[in-house]
Order: C-alpha cells, then structure tokens, then sequence
C-alpha cells in the first residue's frame, strides 16, 4: 500500500503535433474509439473486422485477400511480417538508406536471417540497378526494403522493384509505415507480396494497430509453415517442423482469426479496431488519390514556407516523401531549445532525427489531419518567431507569405 494521492483523470495539454509522427487524430477516429466495446465474437465485432479488411483493400491499392490488422504498433506488423516469412537460414537483402532500414535488418537478424545489406547515405535512395545488382550478387529469398523512411524524410522509389524481384524469383517486402495515405502507394501494380504499416502518420490515428497486406504467394509460404497450438488444435491441424518461432507474431495463425474460422489466437483489441477502421473510411471517404493530393500540396507549401524562412533543406528534394521535411538548423540556434519554446510558448511538435542526423536537422511533418492550410501557416509563424527570438534574420512573414502562395496557386 501507498499514501501516494490519486492522479486525477487524463487531461492532455493542446498540441499540435507537426513533426515526424505521431499526428494529431482524425476527431472522427477518436470518437470511433470511445464507442462501446463488444465481445470478440459477436456479430458485430465480426462484421467490423470484414468491413475494415474491405477497407483496407482500398487504401493499399489490392486485391489481397490476406488484408487485416494486427494488433500493435507499426513495429508489430513488420516484426508479424518478417518473423513470418523468413525460416532460419534464409538469405535476405536489406538496402539501408536511414535509421528504418537498420531495424528491418536487425529484426530479420532477430529472425535468423543470413542478412546482407547495401548503404548509401543519409539524403539519398537507391536506382533500381543498384538494388538489382545486390539481388543478383547475393540471390536473398526476401527483399526487406523501406518505402518512406522517417529519419530522412526520403522516400525510395518502389515503381520497377517488383518488377525486378519477380524477374529473380524474390519476395517483395516494405515498410510502409510513413508513406502509406500520404504518398502514391499500388501494392499490386508494384509487385509486392507483403507490407505494413501503422495508423499515426498519414492515416490519421493513433499508434496501436498495423495494416498488413499479403500477396498468395506470401500467404503459400504462411501456410507452409503453419502450427496450430495444442490448446486449440483439433484433428488433421498442420503442425509444420519449421513453425514460425513467434506465436503473438505469427500470421498464419492470425489469419485464421481474421478468417472464416475465427480462431482464437488473441483477443482483438476493439477500440483499436474501431479506430483503425475509422482511419480507413476517411481517407477513402476524401478519395484516395484527394487524400494523397492534400497531402502533396501541404508538403509543397510548408517545404516554399521554411526555404523562405531562410531555411536549408535536407537531402534529395526529388525523393522526399510528400508528408515530412527535413531543414538544417541554423547554427546561432540550439535546435532542442528552439524544440521546446515551440512547444511551450506556441502548443507545437517538431522532431529532431537520429544518429548522424540528430540535433542537426528538424523534421516537420504535414500529415493526416494535420496536412490542412491552417496548421501549416500557424507552424511557419510560430517558427518565425522562435528563430527571429534567437537572433535569426528571417523575412517578417515570410514563411507564411511563399505557404499561402503555394496553396492559391493550387486554387
């Protein structure tokens, strides 16, 4: 026991959340989360995991069956994916171009991968013939590759890799945590065989649940390897020697939940659910493509805005994702005190990055809901004063005039 006092109950200060992610939520999203609970099997509850699957087609571009959440972070679907389709030994190609492409490579590692990786730097994606090179050099079995990756605002092209993976017999997988909703995205026109995501960037939601998507031939190595547990298991279940070694993560079982037989491999976390289905209908309610366009002309403004403030921006503008920029801080500026006056005195979130990136750049992002005109304008004025505050010449809204040019010229 404790004399500590009670908290009292939650009452999150006003943010608008601008950088890398997470995002300020859909109000809609989080009025689908409050709605009451239901048991996991009941009609309801079924018929919402049908109607977000469905959904979910649409906003990943397929017609993959194998469509569904899983329940966890961002991270908890790559990890679904990767430990899922890669048996101990295989050979795995990971390009690494930031912090994102690290990890794909450690978690298949984790898996028992014999891992191989390509690097280019910080700023930069890969041409196609480079990572065509590597697959001919070290014939993988799967292709782990990031689409958006967060830590460099890049975004690698994935229009010919498929193409290229199916000309070597290769499985396609990406990380499209950061891109999906917000950037041109076509999982069967691109070739892929798995991809993941989460909610809290271009989706608009919180983090928690992780659209997955899988290609049949995805789904054929899943059921190669698939092993009901023995609390469960009823006569003539395959229990395959080479069992997926995760059983939260493993997909073949929940594919089975999210199927016609409904087993019971977890308890779905239904606000997450309704969340996530609610993230879905939006996007898809604007249109997929307006949705992606809003985004591009966010981006667009709030890039003109900080190269009007004066501001240096980081890597290859051609390959930046349509939702994140990166600008150099200015030298007179400490980053992470200009980080925190935005925060306190304005209500604001920017990031800074990671490794060779951290305190040199921040990175403002202009996403789901907050890919709008007004939570543009209002980041750039706010900016404008905290670097006019540290000695910084700057336009006198200058930041606010090039964003509000860009969105009539949009008109």
């Amino acid at each position: 026991m404790t004399d500590a006092p009670i908290p009292g109950p939650i009452d999150p200060p006003a943010r608008l959340l601008m950088g890398p992610g997470p995002i300020s939520a859909y109000p809609s999203v989080l009025r689908a989360m409050s709605a009451p609970l239901v048991g996991q099997y009941d009609p309801f509850m079924t018929t919402t995991m049908l109607e977000t699957q469905q959904l979910y087609r649409g906003v990943w571009a397929t017609s993959n069956e194998a469509t569904l959440l899983v329940d966890g972070t961002s991270r908890a679907g790559i990890e679904a994916a990767l430990v899922s389709l890669i048996r101990p030994g295989d050979r795995v190609l990971v390009p690494i171009f930031g912090r994102f492409g690290h990890l794909l490579a450690e978690i298949a590692e984790r898996a028992m991968a014999e891992v191989h990786t390509i690097e280019t730097e910080w700023g930069q994606v890969f041409p196609p013939s480079v990572i065509e090179e590597a697959i001919v050099r070290v014939r993988p079995s799967l292709l782990a590759l990031v689409h958006g990756d967060t830590s460099t605002t890049m975004m690698q092209p994935l229009d010919e890799i498929g193409a290229v993976c199916a000309r070597h017999g290769v499985l396609f997988y990406t990380d499209a945590t950061a891109s999906l909703g917000g950037n041109e995205f076509e999982t069967d026109a691109w070739g892929l065989d798995a991809a993941t995501a989460g909610l809290q960037k271009c989706l608009g939601g919180p983090s928690g649940s992780a659209p997955i998507t899988l290609s049949s031939r995805a789904v054929e190595i899943l059921q190669s390897r698939k092993k009901i547990e023995a609390g469960i298991r009823e006569p003539g279940d395959p229990s395959a020697p080479d069992a997926v070694r995760s059983n939260y993560f493993d997909l073949g079982m929940i594919l089975d939940y999210w199927g016609p037989r409904r087993l019971n491999h977890h308890t779905e976390a239904t606000s997450m659910l309704y969340g996530a289905r609610e993230c879905a209908r939006v996007m898809l309610l604007e249109g997929r493509s307006a949705v992606i366009a809003r985004h591009e002309l966010a981006g667009r403004a709030m890039l003109e805005g900080l190269r009007a403030l004066g501001l240096a921006v980081f890597g290859d503008v051609a390959h930046k994702m349509n939702n994140v920029v990166a600008v150099e801080i200015p030298d007179a500026v400490p980053g992470d005190v200009a980080r925190a006056a935005l925060l306190e005195d304005f209500g604001i979130e920017i990031g800074t990055s990671f490794g060779p990136l951290h305190g040199r750049v921040w990175r403002i992002g202009t996403m789901g809901y907050n890919a709008r005109k007004d939570a543009v304008l209002t980041t750039l004025a706010a900016l404008e004063a905290v670097l006019m505050r540290h000695g910084v010449a700057v336009p006198a809204g200058g930041g606010v005039e090039a964003a509000t040019a860009v969105y009539a010229g949009a008109v």
